[in-house]
């Protein structure tokens, strides 16, 4: 017998209505490319021949194929669900909601503006103030980079940051004290070229 989606969202830990968690998917979903994009489009004639010629499938995705944006759409999701708002963040840390909104204007917090207000996504934070070496992480954030990348780049091992003999996530390194210079020095790169 397959799981409910309450029973899903449940064991993931995420304390959100089913019918509301639709909603931020289908949201998220909207926010993404179309459905059904054809590749060749975003290509001038002469880059889709180099593109072809190379090897790779400009054409459009086939009905059997599963859609490549499933994976972004519930990552998108679940950041919506789980960032705090201004007053969530402020209660959080101790402080009044101005202090909150005056360090999202400094780019001291990092956050995006929703229909319903800010949103600040929870990974930032500890369950009593902001992550350790958090504004050195943040200056050197590039603009570009939208709030699912960042937090994707957040939470996931790094190879260039150890814990022992493991590779650990940006925040885990700041949590144990580790030096935010070195994931500044990583997080600036996101969006380059390797």
């Amino acid at each position: 017998m397959r799981p409910s989606l309450s029973e899903i969202l449940a064991r993931a830990g995420l304390r959100v209505d089913p019918e509301e968690f639709l909603t931020l998917v289908e949201d998220a979903a909207r926010r993404l490319s179309p459905a059904d994009p054809d590749p060749a489009e975003y290509f001038a004639p002469a880059q889709r021949a180099v593109l072809s010629d190379v090897g790779l499938d400009l054409s459009p995705r086939r009905p059997e194929e599963r859609d490549s944006r499933a994976r972004a759409v519930a990552a998108q999701a679940v950041l919506r669900d789980t960032a705090l708002t201004v007053a969530g963040a402020a209660e959080r840390i101790g402080v009044d909601t101005s202090r909150i909104r005056h360090r999202l204007a400094e780019n001291r917090l990092s956050g995006w503006k929703d229909r319903g207000g800010w949103r600040l996504p929870v990974w930032q934070f500890t369950n009593t103030s902001v992550l350790p070496g958090l504004e050195a992480v943040l200056r050197a954030t590039p603009d570009d980079q939208p709030p699912l990348v960042v937090a994707a780049f957040m939470t996931t091992p790094q190879a260039d940051l150890l814990l022992g003999q493991d590779p650990t996530t940006p925040r885990d390194w700041l949590l144990s004290s580790g030096d935010p210079t070195r994931v500044a020095r990583l997080i600036a790169t996101l969006g380059t070229p390797a």
